[in-house]
Parts: structure tokens; C-alpha cells; sequence
């Protein structure tokens, strides 16, 4: 299993729940964009593709926010890849004109399973707004409490449930124990996390 990391604008920098599961998971690429700070959704898409298509393995996506909408606009063939997605507090393109490029977003089913978390308070993205976007794509929808952008401003560092939601999606196809190196799972050293 190849877990695909795909940052929003601006990227996701350290002590963020992606950066942290990137340097801890095994079997992790993490998208990297030639400009975080203006994004442009044709390049975005295109090396969100590219990364994809590079990878032997089945692939699970771990978006946050802009990275989201980025992978709902992936084209068919790129999307048939895919295993699963773990779709995290998905941005509203037409909120900010520097995310503009990105609108209209694409309303149609995922060809793969995926989950959607949002926020109730999600300053870019109306809760109400990111359940459409559950609807459209055929998502398992999970709505949070008050946990703002679902980032490290708002507290979520290590984010157990995310990465118990993204167990559940590689499910037993996770990577094996002997490749991974870890005693149990690829999720052991969050064990404690999860437990908690």
C-alpha cells in the first residue's frame, strides 16, 4: 500500500497531523508543488497525477483542504488507481481568489471509497457546503465538533482519529509487517493515540 500525502495551499508544515504521519508511516509519498502559494490547478492536478501513476502499489490519498479538491479533479483514468481517499477539511475555492483556479469543483461519485471529515467551524469551508461535497462524491461523511480547519492552529497534531479513520481505509491492505519493520502494523507506533 502507497499512501499518497497531498497538502493545501501553502503546504502542511511541521508539527501538522500530514507531516507527522509522513514521517512515520511506512510506504508514504508526499506530493510536493513548485508553488505552494499560488496554485494553479492545472500544474497541481497534473503532479498530483504524475505521483500516482509513479507507484507500483495500490494507492491511498490523504488530502487536506485544497489538496482535496485537487484530487476530486483528477482525471478518470488517474482516479481508477486509487483505493481510497482520507479527505480532510476540504477548501471552498470560490471563498478566496487565489484558489479561484480551482472552482467549480467537481460534483460527481469518486470511483473509489473515501471518507470526508469536516468541521463545524471550518473558516474555508461551511460545513454545510463540505456535506455537498460528501453527497456528490459518494463519501462516508464525518462531522466534527468545533475543530476548526483541522490543522495544527487548531490543536490537531498527531490527530489519532484521522489516522484510525485511515486504518479503516487500508483495512488489510495495509503494508506487511515485515516490509514495514513495525511489530504489529504500520499504525503500532500510534498505538497509543489510538487508544487513548
Amino acid at each position: 500500500m502507497r499512501f499518497i500525502i497531498v497538502p493545501g495551499w501553502r503546504d502542511s508544515g511541521p508539527g501538522h497531523w500530514q507531516s507527522l504521519w509522513a514521517g512515520r508511516l511506512p510506504g508514504v509519498v508526499r506530493v510536493q508543488q513548485d508553488d505552494w502559494l499560488n496554485p494553479d490547478r492545472k500544474t497541481w492536478v497534473a503532479t498530483l497525477a504524475r505521483t500516482i501513476l509513479l507507484q507500483d502499489e495500490p494507492v491511498v490519498v490523504v488530502a487536506h483542504s485544497l489538496g482535496c479538491i485537487a484530487t476530486a479533479h483528477l482525471p478518470p483514468d488517474v482516479a481508477a488507481r486509487i483505493r481510497g481517499a482520507l479527505l480532510v477539511a476540504p477548501a471552498d475555492p470560490e471563498r478566496r481568489a487565489v484558489l479561484s483556479d480551482f472552482a467549480p469543483v467537481p460534483f460527481q461519485k469518486l470511483p473509489y471509497r473515501n471518507v470526508l471529515v469536516a468541521s463545524s467551524n471550518d473558516p474555508f469551508c461551511p460545513v454545510r457546503l463540505a456535506g455537498a461535497y460528501a453527497r456528490a462524491w459518494g463519501s462516508e461523511f464525518v462531522r466534527l465538533q468545533q475543530a476548526g480547519h483541522i490543522n495544527i492552529e487548531s490543536g490537531h497534531g498527531e490527530w489519532p482519529l484521522g489516522l484510525a479513520l485511515l486504518q479503516s481505509l487500508a483495512g488489510d491492505d495495509a503494508p506487511s509487517t515485515s516490509r514495514s519493520g513495525f511489530s504489529s502494523s504500520p499504525f503500532s507506533s500510534f498505538a497509543p493515540l489510538v487508544t487513548a
